[in-house]
Order: C-alpha cells, then structure tokens, then sequence
C-alpha cells in the first residue's frame, strides 16, 4: 500500500454564519488521512459533523481553515482544478432514488459522468464495464430501464456504477446502505468490499452505525461536535474502545457483547457555543459516575483544552480520563 495518503484533512476546519451572527463550527481542526486500498468509517451522530467534513474533503464546501491533500498536494478551487479532482473522488449518497434522475435510463444515468468530463473512447464499453464491476450481467439487460423498474439495492449499484465508470481512485460514500433492506446491505457491504480489493479503491464511509463500520472499514474515526475523538484499527477500536463516546455508540452495536448499554443524556451541545474542556464532558458518565474524579481529571475534563487528534494509523482517543489510565498525563 502507498504509504502516501490518497486523500488527506490537515488541520481542516469548516465554519458557518448561525442566526444572530454566531460562528458554528462545524469541522473544528480536523486530521484525516485515508490510504490507497484503505476502507475508513467516519462515524457520529446526526449534527457531529461528519456530513459537513465529507462535503468539505470533496471540494463541496470550502474550509475556513486547513487544506485538503490529493496526493499530498493541496486542493485547488478553480473550475478547471475542481472538475479534475471529482473525476479523481466520487461521492455516492444514502437515497439511490434520490440520486437518479427518474426520466434518465440506466444507461443514462451511468454513462451522464462520462460526457459531463469529456471522457473520450467507447461510451457504451465504459457503460458495460461499470454495471458488470457492481454486479448488473449482462449489462445490456439494463439498458433502457428507468429507476422505478429497480429493486433498491439495483438502484444502489447504479449509483456506484455511475461513480465507477470515471475510474476515481476514492470512493466518498454517506450512509451508502441506510436506505436499503437489512437484506440487501450485506450484498452492497460486500460489493464495496470487492471494488477495495479488485481496483485498489480507497473509500471513506460516512455513517452513524458503528455496525457498519464493524463489517467493513479498515480504520475507524469517531466524530463529536466537530472533531475527531477516537481512531484507529477496527479491530482495537471496537474491542477496546478508550473514549467514552465511542463506548456509549458501540454498546448498542448487538456484536458487543462485552459492553454494557450505556444510554447518553441530553443532546450533543450546540456548535455556537462549544462547551469549555472536553466537548463531551456534559454528557460523559465517566465524568457522571465520579470515575474522573477518582482519576484527578475532573477539572480538566471541564476546563482542560484537549489537543486536536492527530492523524494517524494507531489507536488513540481525546479523553483525559483515557490518558490518565495510560500515565500520560503528568503533573
């Protein structure tokens, strides 16, 4: 594997204008790397900001701070700059029907990347190959359907033949399977997989289900208000998750066998007025429960400033209580 990120934040940071003037931050400091062949889940509640970091990594929303890396090469955002790099990184949305138009054909609706780039070379082979890759043989077959004659699980696969047919080297998918049947997501799950392993894809799955993330990333990065709070391997992070956060999501996950539900109070802060300390400390049991107390953290649980999470490939959490437990806080 490249050692280089495909698709790298870099102290990224998105912000926008509230009611009465106040600042949201709704990406605050964020790093990010994603590697060739590399599956990432990005996982948070609804308003962490998950959403709004994928839109800013695909060039859809301009950081107030920070830069986006292709390659190691920071993002341009002039017209020309911008349509190359789409080419290069595909988005795929959670509502297939949403994302065709209902009077285009399949053949449309995959072949529409290839004339909107000015890609040259035999359209209708492009065509075939993209809904072979993702499962739909013979291609042909398909042709001259419209998305109403598809199952929701075709209308997926569609959509990620539309991305495929541009031969991008990262896939950005946002709750690629939450629309879909519980059995049809294992075979999209599995298609995702696939593309990984036969083309070399990078991916980067947007989603609130850390069950997903189970059966597919390679590295997970949690989000709350804002910044990343936990990431690492899979397989560390779920099994021995070192954020609260990450300990209350995954407790609910029904593979987590060893964990006990943990049932968060109230709702994540509002982005205007970010909470002093950690951002997670009004609602952390840990700090509830006293356990950060007994630990000597308590004050900084509430007033300490937490670096921001660096990316990187090993396993860490922004946690006090975590660091302390480690001996890694001194006095």
């Amino acid at each position: 594997m490249n050692s280089r990120p495909v698709l790298e934040a870099a102290g990224l940071s998105t912000s926008f204008r509230a009611r009465g003037g106040r600042v949201a931050r709704a990406v605050d400091g964020v790093d990010l790397e994603l590697g060739r062949g590399e599956i990432v889940a990005l996982v948070g509640e609804s308003g962490c900001g998950k959403t709004t970091l994928a839109r800013t990594l695909l060039g859809l929303e301009r950081p107030s701070a920070g830069q986006v890396l292709v390659g190691g090469v920071p993002l341009r955002y002039d017209g020309r700059a911008l349509k190359a790099f789409r080419r290069r990184v595909q988005l795929v949305l959670q509502d297939p029907t949403g994302s065709l138009n209902p009077r285009h054909t399949v053949y449309e609706a995959v072949a529409e990347g290839l004339r909107v780039h000015g890609v040259a070379g035999d359209e209708q082979q492009r065509v075939v190959d993209a809904l072979s890759r993702v499962g739909m043989r013979p291609a042909e077959r398909y042709f001259l359907r419209y998305p109403h004659e598809l199952s929701g699980g075709q209308r997926q696969r569609v959509v990620i033949a539309g991305a495929l047919v541009l031969e991008p080297e990262v896939l950005v998918a946002d709750e690629p399977v939450s629309s879909l049947d519980a059995s049809v997501r294992g075979e999209i799950l599995a298609l995702l997989l696939q593309l990984r392993d036969e083309l070399g894809l990078s991916v980067l799955v947007v989603t609130h289900d850390l069950g997903l993330a189970w059966n597919i990333a390679d590295r997970i990065a949690v989000m709350y208000l804002g910044r990343i709070v936990e990431s690492g391997p899979t397989e560390q992070v779920l099994a021995d998750p070192s954020h609260p956060y990450t300990r209350a999501l995954l407790s609910v996950v029904p593979e987590s066998h060893h964990l006990e539900p943990v049932v968060l109070a109230g709702e994540p802060p509002d982005p205007t007025r970010m909470p002093a300390g950690c951002r997670f400390h009004p609602r952390c049991p840990q700090l509830a429960s006293g356990e950060a107390a007994a630990a000597g953290v308590d004050g900084e649980c509430r007033a300490g400033s937490l670096p921001v999470l660096p990316a990187s490939k090993e396993h860490a959490a922004a946690c006090f209580l975590s660091a302390a437990r480690q001996g890694m806080l001194t006095d």
